[in-house]
């Protein structure tokens, strides 16, 4: 079975419902997680927009997920432990956890990367994007990614 992200709320490509973006309950959207390749000691979540008018800007920053982790629920909280061991980074709103899609105008992508790992991430939470991306690197095992378009 190969490496899969999916949701419920919305497909590959697809608009992404404003329940889970700034001009609704800006609600992190639930995620399913299939095929996670043997020896992954965890994971890790990058969501960010590459339309931003200044760079790409992130939107949520998630690691040491357990590789057993199947699923994300709707609403994860914006505590720096969620789920067991894993661990919420910074978002370029300036918070902990997931903050929802909100261009200023026109049509974003939004991609939601998910890294399976050979091993656990030696980071304390709030960590930022750019300290995962050093941190995974020479550890990614698989890649997957579902991508979400929203404007408002």
């Amino acid at each position: 079975m190969a490496f899969t992200l999916k949701s419920t709320a919305f497909s590959n490509e697809e608009t992404i419902p404003d329940k889970y973006t700034c001009q609704g309950n800006d609600i992190s959207p639930p995620l399913q997680i299939e095929g996670v390749p043997e020896n992954t000691k965890s994971m890790a979540l990058i969501v960010d927009d590459p339309d931003a008018p200044n760079g790409t800007f992130t939107h949520w920053v998630l690691y040491n997920l357990n590789p057993e982790t199947t699923e994300l629920r709707e609403a994860m909280p914006p505590d720096e432990r969620v789920q067991g061991t894993s661990l919420q980074g910074m978002n370029d709103f300036n918070r902990v956890g997931y903050g929802g899609p909100c261009p200023p105008s026109g049509t974003h992508r939004y991609y939601f990367k998910l890294y399976a790992l050979d091993t656990e991430l030696d980071l304390e939470s709030k960590a930022t994007k750019t300290d995962v991306e050093s941190a995974i690197r020479n550890h990614v095992l698989a890649e997957t990614q579902l991508m979400g378009k929203f404007s408002k």
